[in-house]
């Protein structure tokens, strides 16, 4: 089953379009844990036991687990492992570089990690992105437009954002059906047009909770008309919620409550397109 099949069975299974992050901080694990791999794997594990029900995807982020050393990888591995086989994996890794070079990263993440989709940083064109588009089955996430401030220095800039859209639309989806696009909640107005430029295409969309993203305008401007078309991904705000022995607790209490207001965001994204004058009927 290729990433898109899978991801739309597991929004099935669990009603859910949330993602969760698995992007440990070390200067935040919970009382009793020390910032050290093994701890952030029984870290790791908490968090998905009790979001596993909640969630149609999770998305560890590289730079969480290099920074641990050479103990790192391995307790990416193993939290991949983890993970139910029926929830895909996002890697977080925004690679993207010359071809040879670009190969081995796609086969690092789809081969050795085994990853169900990675993010890919399209900057230096197609050729840079030919490595991973040649997975078969798997989703690749074009960055088209992220969540952080400095985004509008160059992603803004001679409207970038529209060209890398319209490059996932007529080049790279023909070579790999699974092309998303990743595009920040911070930039809902720019979401709109991007999903204008990419009417089906999966959005990963970040930067809800800690970044300050407005989930409903993000929902309204995203929704596709084939359906959601939506990954809506929180890290800190769910992972980090609680700081005492209840942690885990308070992580799915967090998940709970934002899978929740997305779904109702959701059905009031629909329910105010059907009543709209255009849909009537004369």
């Amino acid at each position: 089953m290729d990433f898109t099949h899978r991801l739309l069975a597991a929004q099935e299974l669990n009603g859910s379009l949330l993602c969760v992050g698995l992007d440990p901080d070390l200067t935040k694990l919970p009382e009793g844990f020390e910032p050290r791999p093994r701890d952030v794997l029984a870290f790791n594990r908490a968090i998905i036991e009790v979001t596993r029900d909640l969630v149609c995807a999770y998305k560890p982020n590289l730079a969480f687990y290099e920074s641990l050393g050479r103990k790192g990888w391995k307790t990416l591995r193993r939290t991949i492992d983890l993970i139910p086989e029926q929830i895909p994996v996002i890697l977080d890794a925004k690679r993207g570089d010359i071809g040879n070079t670009a190969a081995l990263y796609a086969k690092a993440l789809f081969e050795e990690l085994d990853a169900d989709a990675a993010t890919v940083n399209p900057l230096m064109g197609t050729d840079s992105l030919e490595p991973f588009l040649e997975h078969p089955g798997r989703g690749v996430f074009v960055l088209c437009l992220t969540s952080n401030p400095g985004s509008r220095e160059f992603q803004l800039s001679n409207s970038l954002h529209l060209q890398i859209a319209k490059a996932v639309r007529e080049k790279w989806r023909r070579k790999n059906s699974n092309v998303g696009l990743v595009v920040g909640a911070t930039h809902p107005k720019e979401l709109r047009d991007i999903r204008a430029i990419c009417p089906d295409q999966i959005i990963l969309i970040p930067g809800v909770g800690a970044q300050g993203g407005a989930l409903e305008e993000t929902i309204r401007a995203g929704v596709s008309h084939v359906g959601p078309q939506m990954i809506i991904n929180a890290s800190r705000s769910i992972i980090h919620a609680g700081k005492g022995k209840d942690f885990a607790k308070a992580a799915r209490a967090a998940a709970k409550s934002l899978r929740q207001e997305i779904l109702t965001c959701l059905r009031q994204t629909k329910s105010s397109k059907r009543s709209t004058p255009s849909s009537k009927k004369s």
